[in-house]
C-alpha cells in the first residue's frame, strides 16, 4: 500500500477525525453507565471513609432526658420571683446528683438538689443554677443555698430531644463517614451500618517508554508516576485500587491485559496511549469494536484525548498519559462516575467563583482547566494560576487547590476577572 492509501485508511478509521464532545455531555454519557455499587454491613469502627448505603434515623430522641448544662443546683425558678426587688431566696439542698445517676427527690418550692454538668435535672425542678451565682450555709447538719438573682425557667436545662427526636433523619444514605458521623452514631448505639463496598479499580499505564519506580534512570524512559497517581486519587475517592503492571506498545497484549483487568475489576482505567501517535494503543483498542466507546476526544485542555468506553457494563476510561491531563481527566470523569456509584447528591467538583489574581494570555478553542492556589484577601477570594500548567508538567499538581476554568469565549483572562473554579479534593478539609 503506497503512503497515500496507508493515510486514507487511517483517516477512515476514526484516528484523525475524532469529534470534541463538551465536558458537561461527556459527563452525562458516562452517568447513563454508571449502576449503585453493591452494599456491605460493616461494624461502626471500620466506618471511617465509607459512605453510606441507607438512609438512618433516631432511634430515640437526644437527649433522651432532661440535661443540666452546668455545675450548680436544680431548683424551682418561680421561687426566685422575689430577687427582682433585692431579696435573698434560701433552698434547703435535699439531694447531690452526679451525671449517670437519677434523683429519687422530688424538687418542691423552697428545695434544691446539687448537680452535676450532664445529669439527669429531677423532677420538679425547671431551672439549674450555676454554682458560682450561689453562697452556702451549712445549719445543724443541713445544707441550704442562697440566690439573689432571679433565674429563669429552662435556664441550663437542655430539653428532652433537643437535638434530636424518634424518628428524625441522622444521616442520609450517599454520606461519607467521618469523626462526627461516627460520633453521632455511636450516641444512638448504632454499631454496624449498610455501606457501599469499595469499588475495585484497576489501573495500568501503557508505554515502551516507562520505568518501574524501583528502576534506576535510564536514557529516553521515565519512571510510571501517574499509576501512583491515580491509585491515591482512587483511595481519595473511596475506591480499592489494583495497580496492574504497566503494558508496552503492543496491541495485542493490551488487548489481554485490559480484558482481564475488567473480569477482576469492577471499573478500569488506564493511562497513556489515547492520542493519534503510531503506538497510542489504547486509543486502536477503544475502536476497534472490541468495547463500546462513549467518547474518543473531549473539548478541554488539558486532556482533550480522554477516552470512554464500556464493555459487558463496566466502564473503560482511557485517560492522557500526560500527568496533568491525566489528573484532570480523571477528577472530571472518573471520580464522579465512583461518587455516583455511593449515591453521593454531589458527584461533581464543587464550584467557586474567584477573582483572578493575575493575566492569563493563553487563548484556546477549548474549555481551559488551569491548576491554581486559592487564597483570600481582604476578604476577597482569590485565584492564582500555577507558574507551570502544561499537560505533560507534574510538578506543580502538588501545589494547586483548585481548577481555573477558562472558556473559549472569555479568550483568555485578566486580572481582576471573575472567573469559576473547581475545588480539588481536600482543599476545605
Amino acid at each position: 500500500m503506497n503512503s497515500k492509501g496507508a493515510a486514507d485508511q487511517e483517516l477512515t478509521t476514526g484516528k484523525f477525525q475524532r469529534r470534541a464532545i463538551q465536558v458537561e455531555e461527556a459527563q452525562s454519557i458516562i452517568q447513563q453507565y454508571v449502576k449503585p455499587g453493591s452494599t456491605e454491613v460493616i461494624d461502626l469502627e471500620q466506618a471511617d471513609g465509607r459512605v453510606l448505603a441507607a438512609d438512618l434515623f433516631a432511634p430515640h430522641p437526644y437527649p433522651a432526658f432532661r440535661r443540666s448544662r452546668m455545675d450548680g443546683y436544680a431548683i424551682v425558678s418561680s421561687d426566685t420571683v422575689g430577687c427582682s426587688h433585692g431579696q435573698s431566696v434560701w433552698f434547703k439542698v435535699i439531694d447531690n446528683i452526679p451525671c449517670g445517676t437519677v434523683s429519687d427527690q422530688l424538687i418542691t418550692s423552697g428545695t434544691a438538689a446539687r448537680i452535676m454538668t450532664g445529669a439527669q435535672v429531677p423532677e420538679g425542678a425547671d431551672a439549674v443554677v450555676m454554682l458560682e451565682m450561689t453562697e452556702d450555709h451549712f445549719e445543724d447538719g443541713v445544707h441550704w443555698i442562697c440566690v439573689k438573682k432571679v433565674i429563669e425557667a429552662e435556664l441550663n436545662i437542655t430539653p428532652l430531644g433537643y437535638e434530636l427526636h424518634t424518628g428524625d433523619l441522622i444521616l442520609e444514605h450517599g454520606t461519607r463517614m467521618g469523626p462526627g458521623e461516627i460520633s453521632v452514631l455511636a450516641t444512638f448505639g448504632v454499631h454496624n451500618i449498610e455501606v457501599y463496598k469499595r469499588p475495585v479499580v484497576g489501573i495500568f499505564s501503557t508505554g515502551s517508554e516507562l520505568l518501574d519506580i524501583r528502576e534506576p534512570l535510564q536514557p529516553g524512559k521515565i519512571r510510571n508516576s501517574n499509576t501512583y497517581m491515580l491509585a491515591s486519587l482512587l483511595q481519595e475517592a473511596g475506591a480499592e485500587a489494583v495497580i496492574l503492571n504497566a503494558i508496552p506498545d503492543d496491541l495485542a497484549l493490551a488487548w489481554q491485559k485490559v480484558e482481564e483487568a475488567l473480569d477482576r475489576c469492577d471499573i478500569v482505567v488506564s493511562t497513556g496511549g489515547v492520542s493519534v501517535g503510531d503506538h497510542d494503543i489504547m486509543g486502536d483498542l477503544v475502536r476497534s469494536g472490541w468495547v463500546k466507546m462513549l467518547f474518543n476526544k473531549v473539548s478541554m485542555r488539558p486532556g482533550s484525548v480522554t477516552t470512554a468506553a464500556v464493555k459487558n457494563e463496566k466502564l473503560l476510561f482511557a485517560l492522557s498519559g500526560n500527568p496533568g491531563a491525566c489528573f484532570v481527566g480523571f477528577l472530571l470523569f472518573v471520580r464522579p462516575t465512583l461518587r455516583q456509584m455511593f449515591g453521593m447528591k454531589e458527584p461533581y467538583l464543587k464550584e467557586w467563583i474567584a477573582e483572578l489574581g493575575m493575566d492569563d494570555h493563553k487563548v484556546d478553542h477549548f474549555t481551559r482547566y488551569i491548576r491554581g492556589t486559592l487564597e483570600v484577601i481582604d476578604g476577597k477570594v482569590m485565584v492564582r494560576p500555577a507558574f507551570l500548567d502544561h499537560s505533560g508538567v507534574m510538578i506543580t499538581i502538588k501545589d494547586s487547590s483548585c481548577l481555573i476554568v477558562i472558556p473559549p469565549e472569555l479568550r483568555g483572562a485578566r486580572a481582576g476577572q471573575k472567573v469559576k473554579v473547581l475545588l480539588l479534593p481536600g482543599t476545605l478539609s
